[in-house]
């Protein structure tokens, strides 16, 4: 420092100068046109290989050429090991000891790429990527030497146990006053190695603090009754309790699954799964009109006025369209279940569109795949999208519904919450001394 210079100026002197990102590219480039990229990869070999002869020599007990009392066997040789990584394909050699055997810890067994390109892979896989494009991404990345698809396959099974535990998770740490439930169809290849239409059944949950979770998954061969009996009795067992509203179409199979395993919620008919229905009972050159009238029903203020809106309008089309009528008495009391919950919670519980969103993203990942090779695989893919997307839900602050609305659910615990509040605070101020 010389001296008369203020701190400010030595602060500015010491203080390192970043890169632009582009500015960093063309360093890179530069580096590599001189021949720094290889000069890069050699010193990852050197210091690959350094570390796995220093791990060697631990084993051992002795290194090279060295005679100790430690000494427990002896080197035998290397066996060759080509190692992908960012900096490129490496060659490495492995110690062979003639007594029992060896194996680096930074390289694990039947691994020919590392960590950082495993992960690289695994969200290729789970964001879509054909098995054949995922080859390409990985010479892309540097290692010149490919991967197979069986190595592919190897790779992504490492999803499985992160996809197990998340479908298999605890649900009793919250009660689910709405659940959505709806399914999806993959192509997967059956038992009989034949490419079938499957179905992917998704449930997801509003807690009763506003928040959104993935509740589970599964894979089977149709939505059957049975398969959604048995999809439900799994959501049950895992601790999901607390349901007021089980929001899905009208399927006769989910629906009496959710009669059984939810008794005592209510069942909202997704609103937009019946205006279909009822707008292939108009003919087309009505379904504008109708689909607007229809539509009013849903802008009342309150229960009341909803049941009435769906009656008058109920008695609009059927004047015109016959088969109108019995299909809106018959569906009234499910498609208009929402209105007997908050008023601020309508929009997010009268359809199935929130899952709709999800099933939507889970075809567009899958869609690269074609058809799956077995069931496994599908459900590998499908549960870490899923897994993926309650990460995020539960990283937000925002919530899905306010806390303040969802209490409207719960009126007698905040009765009981004030009551207690007011009962401590009298027992409180009756032990305190009168002042004198």
């Amino acid at each position: 420092m010389i001296l008369g210079e203020s701190n400010d100026s030595l602060i500015e002197e010491d203080t390192p100068m970043t890169l632009s990102d582009t500015a960093t590219a063309q360093l890179w480039e530069s580096f590599r046109a001189g021949g720094g990229a290889s000069l890069v990869r050699e010193a990852v070999e050197l210091v690959l290989q350094e570390l796995i002869e220093a791990e060697a020599t631990e084993a051992i007990g002795a290194g090279r050429y060295e005679r100790t009392d430690a000494r427990v066997t002896a080197r035998n040789g290397h066996r060759a090991r080509l190692l992908a990584t960012r900096a490129g394909d490496v060659n490495l050699k492995i110690p062979k000891l003639r007594k029992g055997s060896f194996f680096p810890s930074i390289i694990e067994p039947r691994r020919r790429i590392d960590r950082a390109l495993w992960a690289v892979v695994m969200e290729a896989y789970v964001a879509g990527v054909s098995t054949r494009s995922v080859d390409d991404l990985v010479a892309a990345l540097g290692a010149n030497s490919g991967i197979s698809k069986s190595e592919v396959s190897r790779i992504c099974g490492g999803l499985d146990e992160v996809v197990e535990a998340f479908r298999g998770r605890r649900l009793d740490h919250v009660e689910f006053p709405y659940v959505y439930l709806d399914a999806t169809y993959l192509n997967v290849r059956n038992n009989l190695a034949q490419p079938a239409s499957m179905a992917t059944v998704v449930a997801t949950g509003i807690t009763a603090d506003g928040n959104r979770e993935v509740l589970g998954c599964d894979v089977g061969d149709s939505e059957s009754e049975g398969f959604w009996q048995q999809f439900l009795a799994s959501l049950r067992e895992r601790g999901l309790s607390g349901v007021r509203l089980v929001v899905s179409d009208a399927h006769r199979g989910l629906a009496a699954a959710a009669d059984r395993w939810f008794q005592g919620a209510a069942r909202q008919r997704c609103r937009v799964h019946f205006i279909r229905n009822l707008l292939a009972a108009v003919p087309k050159s009505h379904q504008h009109m109708a689909a607007a009238l229809f539509r009013t029903i849903f802008a009342q203020p309150d229960a009341g006025a909803v049941a009435d809106a769906w009656d008058q309008v109920g008695d609009q089309l059927a004047g015109r369209f016959a088969k109108i009528g019995p299909l809106m008495e018959h569906a009234k009391a499910d498609v208009l279940a929402f209105a007997a919950f908050p008023r601020s919670h309508w929009q997010k519980i009268w359809s199935t569109n929130p899952l709709e969103r999800i099933n939507k993203e889970i075809k567009r990942r899958s869609r690269v795949v074609g058809i799956f090779p077995n069931e496994a695989s599908a459900v590998r893919l499908v549960g870490a999208i899923l897994a993926d997307l309650h990460d995020e839900w539960q990283a937000t602050d925002r919530r899905y519904l306010s806390e303040d609305s969802m209490s409207l659910l719960y009126p007698q615990r905040d009765s009981l919450a004030t009551a207690e509040l007011t009962v401590g605070n009298h027992h409180r101020g009756s032990t305190q001394k009168p002042t004198t």
